[in-house]
């Protein structure tokens, strides 16, 4: 049920839930020309309500007191000013939006968190219920789950397949969708700009995304499955130096299109470089890649993100980046893929930043010498010292 004295308002949110939920019985009432609903209102019917602070000569936060302190009450997810967030999240709602910034998939995730978390019996924060081997009965729709093949701290990768072709993909499932005070709104902002970066690209040497999706509680993506493996994998085989100027050749085209559309990838390792059967590279993993217009991000906590492993100089002391930090990143992988070995190591992630700003560019083993000056353009401390684009990697091999 939606509650707002502006129409135009009370259609754009039917839409966005019609749009998701086309079987939904959706009701909505103007409290400005129909008069304030009857104090003995329970929200009876209803899975959600949506209250708007549209609500005549009431205040809306007092609407929500209003009916909050009736028990068994329906989840309540109100839209009103950046002012009201924190009057309006004490009084108890279930959700927060500001009115005049309603993103559709944003909405839909939370409200799907919403609706499930009132729903389920235990609070687990499993990504699924039952257990089958470990626990799959899925609730991603239309896929059927064959393994899990990594996770984080936010989001977990699965084999899975489409059961409408039985084409095999991997699904990139957010694990928590926050709510609105919830810390890992940054988590799930990322995620999304993921597959909005990534779908804008058409290039063999990056990732095909097919689809983004909200099924029930959970946000996922769903990619080309790529069954080659890693490159970390590949390196920890030992790689021959035609197939590591190779590997370069195309993860350097792919970063050059990357950067034409104003992309950073910001967080280049080898385990965000996987290969196909054909030995093709495909680089995946955006969840840290920004537009170049925004700054590095740093956390409340500190926290930089990317790998220390293969920090630039600058992103390491959190300075602005641009483009030659992902060459300087790809010089280190460079190096890698050659020895086997990390340029530079410690014990702690900032005795290896202290040593990618100080330490000397390392010396590639003699049989490697013809690379050297490549490495020291990628690895140069100063961004200007380095090679200004990813093309002129492949211009100079």
């Amino acid at each position: 049920m939606i509650i707002d004295g502006q129409a135009d308002f009370r259609s754009l949110l039917t839409h966005h839930l019609s749009t998701h939920w086309p079987d939904a019985i959706i009701t909505d009432y103007d409290p400005i020309a129909g008069g304030h609903l009857p104090d003995e209102f329970s929200g009876a019917g209803n899975d959600i309500i949506l209250l708007g602070n549209e609500q005549g000569d009431r205040e809306g936060v007092d609407v929500i007191k209003k009916f909050l302190k009736r028990p068994g009450f329906p989840a309540l997810v109100y839209f009103g000013h950046r002012k009201e967030a924190g009057v309006a999240l004490d009084r108890g709602v279930d959700g927060y939006f500001l009115r005049d910034d309603v993103s559709h998939d944003v909405l839909i995730v939370r409200l799907s968190d919403i609706l499930v978390a009132r729903r389920r019996v235990s609070s687990t924060g499993s990504l699924f219920v039952g257990d089958k081997a470990a626990g799959i009965n899925p609730l991603i729709k239309g896929y059927q789950l064959i393994r899990k093949l990594a996770s984080s701290s936010h989001s977990a990768l699965y084999l899975a397949e489409r059961e409408s072709t039985g084409v095999k993909m991997v699904l990139k499932v957010l694990q928590q969708i926050p709510d609105v005070n919830d810390e890992s709104i940054g988590a799930f902002d990322r995620f999304l700009q993921e597959y909005e970066l990534i779908a804008e690209i058409e290039h063999p040497n990056i990732v095909k995304i097919y689809d983004l999706g909200v099924a029930d509680d959970h946000a996922h993506i769903a990619m080309e499955y790529l069954d080659g493996g890693d490159l970390r994998q590949r390196i920890t085989e030992g790689i021959i130096a035609s197939v590591a100027v190779m590997y370069l050749r195309q993860i350097a085209s792919a970063l050059a299109k990357v950067h034409e559309v104003g992309i950073l990838h910001r967080d280049l390792k080898p385990g965000n470089i996987m290969l196909r059967k054909d030995n093709s590279i495909a680089l995946i993993d955006f969840g840290l890649a920004k537009r170049l217009r925004l700054r590095m991000e740093i956390t409340d906590s500190g926290e930089i993100f990317g790998t220390p492993y293969y920090m630039s100089p600058e992103q390491g002391h959190g300075e602005v980046v641009d483009e030659r930090s992902d060459i300087y990143s790809l010089g280190v992988i460079f190096y890698e893929m050659l020895t086997g070995d990390k340029p530079y190591q410690s014990e702690t992630a900032m005795g290896i930043i202290y040593k990618h700003a100080r330490a000397p560019v390392p010396l590639l083993p003699a049989r490697f010498a013809e690379y050297q000056s490549l490495l020291n353009m990628m690895l140069a401390k100063e961004p200007e010292n380095r090679l200004q684009s990813a093309a002129e990697v492949g211009e100079w091999l």
